[in-house]
């Protein structure tokens, strides 16, 4: 399969848009942004996220034992922007807290979803972390950031 197509048959597939956190062994937090992201099963409560073998925050992720899922709203490209950027402090700037099973959570997203590690699967180029979801919450009321087509997305627009 040429690369090219693949990438634009799947920029087809609007999704959600998350930044995926943890901390490192020296407490350092650590995320990423992700849209690939899903829910995997109800019973017990699964979630999956593909993590690139090059995205700086690999190691991390696949070692930490608790990582959170955080879902973010519409107004939130700038956030997806920077933990999407190599180079910088991802969380300089950015409001965080320690929520429920010692995990990182982002102030102000949609949505957290707090997951123990259940199980990786290697993927070709990307590792696949498997989920188990112990804890969550979400905002009231708002709307989730989307990507689509190669690019971000109002939910409205599509």
């Amino acid at each position: 399969m040429d690369p090219y197509l693949f990438r634009n048959l799947c920029g087809r597939f609007a999704t959600g848009i998350t930044v995926i956190t943890t901390f490192r062994d020296d407490e350092s937090p650590v995320g990423m942004t992700a849209n690939s992201f899903a829910s995997v099963s109800l019973d017990p409560p699964l979630v999956s996220v593909a993590v690139d073998h090059a995205a700086s925050a690999h190691a991390a992720l696949v070692a930490a034992p608790r990582w959170t899922v955080n879902i973010l709203e519409a107004n939130q490209e700038a956030l997806s922007r920077r933990f999407a950027a190599t180079g910088s402090d991802r969380f300089d700037g950015v409001g965080w807290r320690r929520g429920p099973e010692d995990a990182l959570l982002l102030d102000g997203v949609l949505a957290h979803l707090v997951c123990t590690r259940h199980d990786t699967v290697e993927a070709g180029d990307h590792t696949i972390l498997i989920g188990r979801v112990v804890a969550g919450d979400a905002a009231e009321h708002g709307r989730p950031l989307l990507y689509y087509r190669g690019g971000y997305a109002d939910p409205d627009g599509l």
